[in-house]
């Protein structure tokens, strides 16, 4: 009863997880018609030092206070669990206050790490300090949520977190939108107040988010203080003990969950520095650097969305089958998960790669149209390594070695650290492009590595699997570009809507072809299995006809 009810919770939360990522995707496309690309550079500039530094100040709290509770409810003892969210609250209070002046003070001495001398062409010193420190007032809110999710999620119970996380998106995205179409469009102000505003909107949405936390609460309370009075045991742990316990369990999941934005962080505090004077103008500088870290990311998260939401529910097994030293059954999941992974990922990557300017044109609109198209298309196969890393990086944490997966991230952070600079001033915006595909692969070396030694996992079937994929990829590939070429021709892309015709056909045509040789070779049914039956049973009953 108890693992029904624990998977049922585990899969509204991933599928409210989902339904928030893809918000977040999908409001980037009339935002961005608001206020452009270099309004769309500025909201960057606010929002990925506060992404980081919200990171730094909840370290992973959720799934950290949700584990420390739902052990020692295990154990009977509802109190200590009780004890940690009190104090945890006053705690993650401070935590918010304190990252919130850290942010709101520092605004005037990041600037100059982002843009040494901001001139008209492009956002002022002043947008870009207005804009930091109105969303540096979300962090007073959200740490105090993440620990409230958490303590809700230790009792099993994931409709609040879940139910909070969506509304939380809802009224952060319904804000952005009203506000900077009603500054930009209707009082004809300034790009800089409304970015500003739409940053803002975080701290509007943690207060939507909070307050469904909060009658969450009201209606449970009575329910939880029964569990409290009826406590069997109280472990009567200090306060010292329960949060070096929690930081033990928080530190590598927080760190982990950083991996993108920190890549993201070192490119803002490089990007335009390196660009802007050496080989582009300020405004031409940010536009790419709108494209690279914001428009075009949005449409490679897509892919990356969709395969780790249906791979990540194979996860939570693994845990137990590595415990419970289940070698058979946990070599299948891990191979089911890379071929899960694998299937999905690649041909999209190759999907986008070939259809860059079509995608982008159709979802952006012409302005950027050939700077967007021309990263979009070297950037796109990086979903296929975003993917592989945060999945293998769960998978470690499953195995009770996630600090390989630490290991690897930091590898990698150094390699992009030190390389990013230089290939910017090479290659000029795909430099960062590519500093960060050489960052990934050497951390997918080091996690694919420890599964290898700790899980004894044998890498060839998973090898025979992806050079197929690839190829069937690459056939896909030609098709396509056959298609786009053919339809440029015919239906030049001059406006955004001329984009849609190549962006569908070509989408429809690239499905087809992958699709088709996937299930000829059998190898959907193979990596998709139940999902994939009926097409082996049409296939069975044509032979027998």
């Amino acid at each position: 009863m108890a693992d029904s009810k624990l998977m049922r919770g585990t899969m509204i939360l991933t599928a409210a997880t989902f339904a928030s990522k893809i918000l977040g995707l999908i409001y980037i496309f009339p935002f961005t018609a608001i206020v452009g690309q270099t309004g769309i550079a500025l909201y960057s500039y606010g929002y990925l030092p506060y992404t980081v530094l919200l990171s730094l100040a909840t370290l992973g709290v959720p799934l950290a206070v949700s584990k420390f509770v739902s052990k020692y409810h295990a154990l009977g003892d509802y109190r200590t669990g009780h004890r940690l969210f009190k104090s945890g609250l006053l705690f993650m209070g401070l935590s918010g206050v304190l990252a919130f002046m850290l942010l709101y003070f520092a605004a005037p001495y990041l600037v100059p790490l982002i843009i040494k001398n901001p001139t008209e062409n492009g956002n002022s010193f002043e947008d870009i300090v207005f804009t930091i420190r109105m969303v540096s007032v979300a962090l007073i809110v959200v740490p105090m949520m993440s620990i409230i999710r958490g303590y809700f999620q230790g009792f099993q119970s994931m409709g609040p977190t879940a139910i909070s996380q969506v509304v939380e998106q809802i009224v952060r995205i319904v804000f952005i939108l009203a506000v900077t179409f009603s500054i930009v469009q209707v009082m004809q102000g300034s790009l800089g107040v409304a970015v500003g505003f739409a940053t803002f909107a975080a701290f509007v949405g943690a207060l939507g988010g909070l307050t469904v936390l909060v009658v969450y609460w009201f209606k449970r309370k009575k329910y939880i203080y029964e569990q409290i009075e009826q406590s069997k045991v109280d472990h009567e742990l200090s306060l010292k003990s329960m949060y070096k316990e929690l930081i033990s369990y928080a530190l590598p999941l927080s760190f982990v969950g950083l991996a993108i934005p920190l890549y993201q962080l070192i490119d803002l505090f490089t990007f335009n520095n390196t660009l802007i004077g050496n080989l582009l103008s300020q405004e031409e500088s940010e536009v790419a650097f709108a494209v690279f870290s914001n428009t075009a990311h949005k449409i490679i998260l897509i892919p990356m969305a969709l395969a780790t939401a249906l791979s990540i529910t194979l996860l939570p097994t693994i845990t137990k089958s590595y415990t419970t030293n289940d070698q058979p059954l946990l070599q299948k999941q891990i191979t089911q998960t890379y071929q899960v992974i694998l299937f999905l990922t690649v041909p999209a990557a190759v999907g986008m790669a070939v259809l860059a300017y079509p995608a982008f044109g159709a979802l952006y609109g012409m302005d950027d149209y050939e700077i967007g198209g021309y990263i979009l298309r070297y950037y796109a196969p990086i979903t296929l390594f975003f993917s592989l890393f945060a999945v293998t990086a769960a998978i470690l944490q499953g195995m009770n070695k996630q600090k390989y997966a630490v290991v690897a991230l930091c590898v990698g952070l150094l390699l992009k650290l030190s390389l990013n600079t230089w290939l910017l001033s090479l290659f000029g915006p795909l430099g960062g492009v590519f500093a960060t595909y050489l960052g990934y692969t050497s951390s997918l070396i080091v996690t694919v590595w420890a599964i290898g030694k700790f899980a004894e996992f044998n890498y060839v079937l998973i090898a025979k699997r992806a050079l197929l994929i690839l190829i069937f990829a690459a056939f896909m590939a030609l098709g396509v570009s056959i298609v786009n070429t053919g339809m440029q021709t015919i239906f030049p892309i001059t406006t955004q809507l001329q984009a849609f015709p190549s962006l569908f056909l070509g989408i429809t045509v690239g499905a087809v072809i992958y699709l088709y040789l996937g299930y000829r070779s059998n190898l959907a049914g193979q990596v998709l299995g139940a999902r994939f039956r009926f097409l082996k049973k049409k296939k069975k009953q044509q032979q027998e006809g």
